[in-house]
């Protein structure tokens, strides 16, 4: 379970991290993307920041503050969850396996944090 937990964890922080870099550029992908879903350019940084809060908590978490670590991944499916529902409403299926990967990634974390 520890190696399980790890593997997912770092995973997760990794990927996390690295999908907030083009927010706060903005990348062109990230730009005609939001358009598409109709999520303001001025929401980037800010989605960017929540996404980095989010992989820093989960590394506090692997540095023993289990409980930020579970609330980190708490907040990473939320706002996960949310992308999902985003692209539902918008009706913009051709790319919501991105979103729905970083759900699964986060819900992960989230039951192994909460089951170590």
């Amino acid at each position: 379970m520890h190696t399980a937990y790890l593997t997912v964890l770092v995973t997760t922080i990794a990927a996390t991290a690295a999908v907030a870099v083009p927010d706060l550029v903005p990348a062109q992908f990230v730009l005609a993307n939001s358009a598409r879903v109709g999520v303001p350019r001025s929401w980037l940084p800010t989605l960017a920041v929540l996404k980095l809060a989010g992989a820093g908590g989960l590394f506090v978490g692997l540095l023993g503050l289990r409980h930020i670590g579970i609330a980190a991944a708490v907040g990473l499916v939320l706002y996960f969850v949310g992308a999902v529902v985003v692209h539902i409403r918008a009706r913009v299926f051709s790319n919501i396996a991105f979103p729905g990967c970083y759900l699964l990634l986060s819900a992960l974390s989230l039951v192994l944090s909460v089951l170590r």
